[in-house]
Parts: C-alpha cells; structure tokens; sequence
C-alpha cells in the first residue's frame, strides 16, 4: 500500500508539474505577443538593451524603478517631453525586453554602465539623466561614476538613503534559486493578471492607477520568472549597494533636480530626498502636495517641469 502510495503521490506531482510548466510558458508568450517591444534592441557589449527613442532636441534619458519597463514612463512622461527633447527610454537590465548579464544580480554600476554605453550608441553623449525610486538609484550611480557622461540629473522619488526596513519577504524568496525554480514558474501559471493590476494600486496610494495605465504597462511582462528573478536580486543587493555610493553623492556637480511626493510611502521624502538634498552641492527639491510613489504617471507635468529647469541649468534650453 505504501509503494502504491508514493508511486499515485509521484504521479500527481508529475502532473502538477508539467501543467505548471505549461501554463507558464503559455502565459509568459501570451505577455511578449500581446506587450512586444516598443521600441529597438541594441546591442552593447554582447549585451541586447531595449530603447524606445522619441521627440527631437536635447537628450532626456527615463530610468523606470523596480518591477517596471518602458511603458511605465512612456505612458505619460515620454510624450511630454517629446515635444522638446529627444527621449530616451531604457529597459534596465533583466526586465522588460533587456538581457541579464550579472547571475548574481545587475549592480546599480554595472546598470549606470551599460546604459550610458547605450545612450551614447544612440547619439546621446551627455544626457539629461532621469530616473524614479530604484532608476534613481541607477541614476546616482551614473552621475557618481560616470561624471563626464551626463549633463544634468533628475531624481523622482529616488531610493537614496540607507534605509533600516528589511528585504520583504517575496523578493528575499524570489532572489535564491529555490525561489526562482519553484515560487516563481507558480506565480506565472497562476496569478492572474487582473490580481497585478489591482496591486498596482498600492504601488500608486493614495492616488490609483490612472485609466488605461495597466493596459498600457503589460502586467504580464512583470509576472515573468526570468523578470521577477532578475528585479529580486535586484533589490536584494540595493541596500548594500545604497550605503556604498551614499558617500559620493558630494561628487555630483551637475545641475540636480530631485522631484518627491509628499505622501510617498514607499520611498519616504522625509528619509530619502530631504537628507538628498543636504548631500548633492546645488542640488534643487520639489516637493509635490498629497502625490505618492509615481510622479511620473499621475504629476507627468510637474516631472517634466523639472527636466526643463535642469534643462536650462545646464544650459541646454
């Protein structure tokens, strides 16, 4: 009985299995055929990156945060600024349609690295660099150890300061191999894209994710083991990675505008851009009134407001 047992409890394993498997891979090729690229793949240094090029006139470089992909910043902020600045925007590395190449996880140097390699491929020598919550982290580190690559910095809710909360529990699974080979393939088979949609709203609280925004973003593309892996280790290096560069942010002697919400709760003003603005010589805030972690999206206007000012700091306007 005990023999009959195992083989019957093999056998639905067996079966479960595969159907994740399948499920998985249909989803995952559901995702790409429905969210394709937006733009074109270049290739730097062996490495595929995915740029979406918009607009004429000076360079503007969009940095999307964690878990995100163009569509994040094209669906409001890139068409702004299309109409006076040629817009860049980036796929970091291990998300959206731009390949991994660090197995243990993309650096934010690494990140900062093949990106302005990427920008300049594109004809953009010095940007304007701008980027939200960990793209503004990627950000800093460009402007750190790439000084004479950009020409001004724009920081939308950055994660800056070394902060105290530990890794949440989903990302501290996510970033292990365990996590990867049997946590992740069942959020792809099983989640479905209407329950990532509704979470989009606690990444926008108190505002809600704008009409058409989920449409526009491809949930489905973030839900992808290899996307969800990748943005994990991501994180789980962030913290570590945050208190090495903190002591150079002196270096930045770029115009530097830093765009924040008032009700940010998960990159907090207070912690973060407050202490910023006390390290970075001539750095300028802007604080936005009850707007949470998405400038971006839902205060398109007054982001691109900033990208002007720095814009003319720099003297590019």
């Amino acid at each position: 009985m005990a023999v009959k047992a195992l083989i019957t409890f093999g056998l639905i394993v067996a079966v479960l299995t595969l159907v994740t498997l399948w499920r998985t891979v249909r989803n995952e090729a559901r995702a790409e055929a429905t969210y394709p690229p937006e733009g074109q793949i270049i290739d730097v240094d062996g490495v595929s990156v995915h740029a979406v090029v918009m607009g004429q006139g000076p360079n503007v470089v969009l940095l999307h945060g964690s878990s995100g992909n163009t569509r994040d910043m094209t669906f409001a902020l890139a068409p702004i600024l299309a109409e006076n600045y040629r817009v860049i925007v980036f796929d970091r590395p291990g998300l959206g349609y731009s390949d991994s190449f660090n197995p243990d996880g993309e650096t934010l140097e690494e990140q900062a690295d093949i990106l302005q390699k990427a920008a300049a491929q594109l004809g953009a020598d010095k940007p304007i660099v701008a980027g939200q919550s960990y793209g503004g982290s990627v950000s800093l580190a460009w402007a750190v150890t790439r000084p004479d690559n950009l020409s001004a910095l724009v920081l939308i809710a950055p994660a800056a300061i070394p902060w105290e909360t530990p890794l949440d529990g989903f990302n501290k699974l996510a970033s292990t191999q365990v996590g990867n080979a049997l946590a992740l393939p069942l959020i792809t088979a099983f989640v479905p894209e209407w329950y990532v949609e509704q979470a989009l709203d606690k990444v926008f609280a108190p505002q809600i994710a704008p009409e058409g925004y989920a449409d526009h973003f491809g949930p489905g593309l973030t839900i992808r083991r290899a996307s969800m892996h990748a943005n994990a280790k991501q994180r789980a290096n962030l913290l570590n990675e945050v208190h090495a560069l903190q002591p150079r942010y002196a270096e930045i002697d770029v115009p530097t505008e830093i765009v924040h919400g008032t009700a940010d709760t998960t990159v907090g003003l207070g912690w973060h851009s407050e202490r910023l603005i006390e390290q970075i010589p001539g750095a300028e805030l802007i604080e936005l009134p009850d707007i949470g972690h998405m400038p971006q999206v839902v205060a398109a206007p007054e982001v691109a407001a900033a990208i002007d000012r720095a814009a003319r700091r720099a003297g590019l306007r």
